[in-house]
């Protein structure tokens, strides 16, 4: 994991990269496709679980 020194030198080259402007929108637009992610996967996971009991086989 980083350390404090490492996240503060990262976030500079950020600032300096995008502006103070632009950073709390790409920051934004981060977390929200963090959250779609999340969600996809929380709906493939529902998906196979009910795909799996519907091709059991009966007896």
């Amino acid at each position: 994991m980083p350390g404090i020194q490492e996240m503060i030198i990262i976030l500079a080259i950020f600032l300096l990269l995008f502006g103070s402007t632009k950073l709390p929108g790409l920051m934004r637009s981060m977390g929200q496709s963090v959250n779609e992610f999340k969600r996809g996967m929380n709906d493939t996971s529902d998906d196979s679980s009910d795909h799996d009991k519907s091709e059991a086989p009966k007896a």
